[in-house]
């Protein structure tokens, strides 16, 4: 079964930040030594040159995998943008100056030649000029996944509507469930053909919630990441990514790891597998 984890920004000591080839082989090596088959390395926003040279390093990175091939690595199959088209409001853990305005010229300058590469772009779909920038990167045939957002029902509806495919790490760094407006969060449960990432440590989301998740949302939807940092292994077991202030960095599990917590407190097997192997194949192939 091909283990698939679409969103990781690093682990056991080294990132997508470093741009140093070797080290991004080395999270595929790491991921790999966990049983991961294949992973998107996710890109920090960051001013768009900075940007721009950790693609270029990821690039170089898969043309090294694809002249050696390493059965001990995870294959790098492309890139997920994380940014930076996001809501300062809800940065997470990301670095806020770093977001820009939601315009074509942007996202034309970020991605020039690297457009074969990026596999999906999280966007804010409430900021100004993000809906017709959802519908310029889908029409390149780019997965737009609606994060880092305080968007209301509506607004993500409308950017559903403009062609967004996902929601990135969902109820983690954007608009709540309100019982007066559901917000980003509710439409990506009650809405059945949107895919959802989720966060499946002990960490980012309450038990009850990922219960909620899986009785409500369509399972073939439903597609678990790790969202792995540096950080991530470097810390003592069943504990917390998290700054000095409790603030969490990203995940503390690979999507193998995640799967089987899951499985071992009772979900089915296959219904879990599915979330770490069919759903995330199906959903970067459209």
């Amino acid at each position: 079964m091909k283990i698939i984890d679409i969103h990781t920004h690093g682990i056991g000591g080294f990132d997508t930040r470093a741009n140093l080839i070797e080290d991004i082989l080395k999270i595929a090596e790491i991921h790999g030594s966990y049983g991961v088959s294949e992973i998107l390395p996710a890109i920090y926003p960051a001013p768009i040159k900075a940007m721009r040279e950790n693609m270029e390093t990821v690039k170089k990175a898969m043309e090294i995998q694809r002249s050696a091939a390493s059965a001990q690595q995870s294959k790098i199959t492309g890139i997920h943008l994380e940014g930076p088209f996001l809501n300062p409001v809800k940065s997470g853990a990301l670095h806020t100056p770093s977001f820009v305005e939601a315009s074509e010229y942007n996202f034309c300058k970020l991605i020039e030649g690297f457009e074969d590469m990026v596999k999906i772009i999280t966007v804010a779909p409430e900021i100004k000029g993000s809906v017709e920038l959802i519908r310029t990167i889908s029409d390149k045939g780019i997965i737009v996944s609606m994060g880092h957002s305080d968007a209301t029902y509506a607004e993500a509806e409308a950017g559903f509507h403009a062609g967004a495919r996902g929601i990135t790490h969902i109820y983690n760094a954007m608009r709540g469930f309100h019982h007066r407006e559901p917000g980003i969060a509710g439409f990506g449960l009650l809405n059945q053909d949107i895919c959802i990432e989720i966060i499946a440590d002990p960490f980012h989301l309450h038990e009850k919630t990922i219960e909620l998740i899986f009785k409500t949302k369509n399972h073939d939807r439903i597609i678990i990441v790790s969202d792995t940092v540096k950080e991530t292994k470097t810390l003592p077991q069943n504990k917390s990514v998290a700054d000095v202030h409790g603030k969490l960095l990203g995940g503390s599990m690979t999507v193998a790891e995640s799967a089987q917590r899951l499985i071992q407190t009772g979900y089915d097997e296959g219904v879990i597998m599915n979330c770490i192997s069919a759903n995330p194949e199906r959903y970067l192939m459209g």
